[in-house]
C-alpha cells in the first residue's frame, strides 16, 4: 500500500526522523486554520497536494503562501484538481524551510537479488529516474543485508559512497539509520526521501517522503489499517479484501476473470486480451481464488465480479489440483444457487486437471442457462470475449 506524504511524514516522526511541522486539510477553511498555527513559527507555509503520484510541482499542486488567507486561496486552487488522474482530496500545510542543499535517499526491496537496496545522492530534488539515466555515477547504490538492516556501519558506507562532505556525514548517518528503522519497523518495501535537505542552519531534515508498506505484513501492523484511504479505495477491491479474495480491478475491460493460482490467472488475462482483440474487449479484473474453490469462495468471487457494471461476461478458468474439478463444479452450481437472481451475466467455464470428467459431468447435469462449458483455455477465452461483446 502506497502512503500519502503526510502519512509518511507521520511515520518518520514516529521513528525520530527530523521533519517539519505540518497539518492536513480537506477544506480551504481547514487550510486557513492550519496555516494560522504554523505561521506563528515562520514566515511562510507550503500547500502541497496529497496524491499517490509524482509530478505534483509541475502540475501546480505545490504552492507557497505567506499568510493564512493566501494558504486558503492556494488550497482552494489545489483541492479537487486532477494530477495524473488522481483527484486531490487533501492538502498538507507544511512549515517552510530555508533550504541550503538538497540530497536524495531511499531504501527498497530488491526482489531480483533477494536483498534491500539503498540509493543515495548529494544531488536531490530532481526526479531520481532522470538522474539515474543522465548521470548514473551520481547515484550511489549499496546492498543491504535484510537480516542486519541499516546499521550505523552500513549508513557510513552509504554516505561515503554518495560523497557527502565530511562535516555532514555524522548527521546524515544518524538520519539514514532512523530511516532504516522506519523501513524495518513498518514492514515497508520502499522508504524514499526526495529531497533530504540541509537548512541554512545546518539541520538535516526529511522534507518530502514516500513510503510503501507491505499489505502481507498487516497481521503484524494493526495500526496500518488506519492508513487505508477509504475515500479513494475501489469499493469492489475493498469488498473483495473483506472476503479474503485476491482481487484487482482493471481499467477498460468487460470480461470478468476467476482462476485458481496467480500464474494461471495471469495467463488467463493474456489469453483473454488476445482473444478480445477481435471483439474490442479485454479482461476486467484479476481474481485468484487459490486452492479452496468451494461453494462459499466461488460465490463470493462471482458476487464481487458480477457487481462490477463493466463486466459483461465471466470466465472461470480452473485447473484441478489439490481442489479437484468435481469440487469446483459443485462450488459453481451452489454459488449460482446462493446468488439466485443476482447472477445475470453469462459464465464461461473451463475445467482441466484432477477429476475433470466428473466436474464437467456435474455442470452438464446442472444445465444452468448462464453457464457455457468449453474444453480449452483458448476456446473459453474466445467465447467469453464474444459474449462480452454482445
Amino acid at each position: 500500500m502506497d502512503l500519502y506524504e503526510y502519512q509518511a511524514r507521520d511515520l518518520f516522526a514516529k521513528h525520530g526522523v527530523p521533519v517539519l511541522a505540518g497539518k492536513v486539510a480537506s477544506t480551504p477553511d481547514e487550510a486557513f486554520e492550519a496555516a494560522t498555527e504554523l505561521l506563528k513559527e515562520g514566515d511562510l507555509v507550503v500547500v502541497k497536494a496529497q496524491v499517490k503520484t509524482g509530478g505534483r510541482g509541475k502540475a501546480g499542486g505545490v504552492k507557497l503562501a505567506r499568510s493564512a488567507e493566501e494558504a486558503k486561496e492556494k488550497a482552494e486552487e489545489i483541492l479537487g484538481m486532477s494530477i495524473k488522474g488522481h483527484t486531490v482530496h487533501r492538502v498538507l500545510i507544511a512549515a517552510g524551510a530555508d533550504i541550503a542543499e538538497e540530497y536524495y535517499f531511499s531504501i527498497l526491496l530488491d526482489r531480483s537479488q533477494r536483498r534491500y537496496l539503498a540509493m543515495c545522492s548529494v544531488e536531490g530534488g530532481m526526479e531520481i529516474e532522470q538522474l539515474a539515466v543522465e548521470r548514473p555515477e551520481a547515484l550511489a547504490k549499496v546492498a543491504v543485508n535484510p537480516i542486519e538492516g541499516v546499521t550505523e556501519a552500513k549508513a557510513h558506507e552509504i554516505v561515503d559512497a554518495a560523497g557527502f562532505p565530511e562535516e555532514l556525514k555524522g548527521q546524515v548517518v544518524e538520519v539514514i539509520v532512523k530511516l532504516g528503522e522506519v523501513y524495518a519497523g513498518e514492514d515497508a518495501t520502499l522508504v524514499e526521501v526526495n529531497p533530504l535537505v540541509k537548512t541554512s542552519g545546518g539541520e538535516i531534515i526529511a522534507l518530502d517522503g514516500k513510503v510503501t508498506v507491505d499489505d502481507n505484513a498487516r497481521f503484524r501492523q494493526p495500526d496500518h489499517e488506519a492508513l487505508v484511504d477509504k475515500q479513494t479505495e475501489n469499493p469492489l477491491e475493498a469488498k473483495a479484501k473483506g472476503l479474503g479474495l485476491n482481487y484487482v480491478k482493471l481499467d477498460g475491460g468487460s470480461v470478468g476473470i476467476i482462476g485458481n493460482g496467480a500464474g494461471l490467472v495471469m495467463s488467463t488475462l493474456d489469453v483473454v486480451a488476445y482473444a478480445g482483440e477481435e471483439y474490442g474487449v479485454g479482461p476486467a479484473n484479476f481474481l485468484d481464488i487459490g486452492g479452496g474453490a468451494d461453494a462459499t469462495v466461488m460465490s463470493n468471487g462471482l458476487d464481487v465480479i458480477l457487481g462490477d457494471p463493466d463486466v459483461k461476461s465471466v470466465f472461470v478458468n480452473v485447473f484441478g489440483g489439490i481442489t479437484a474439478c468435481d469440487q469446483v463444479a459443485t462450488g459453481i452450481v451452489k454459488a449460482l444457487e446462493i446468488l439466485g437472481d443476482a447472477a445475470t451475466k453469462p459464465i464461461v467455464v473451463r475445467l482441466d486437471g484432477n477429476n475433470v470428467a466428473e466436474g464437467r459431468a456435474i455442470l452438464q447435469e446442472a444445465n444452468h442457462p448462464l453457464v457455457t462449458l468449453v474444453g480449452t483455455m483458448d476456446g473459453a477465452a474466445a467465447k467469453a470475449a464474444e459474449l462480452a461483446a454482445k
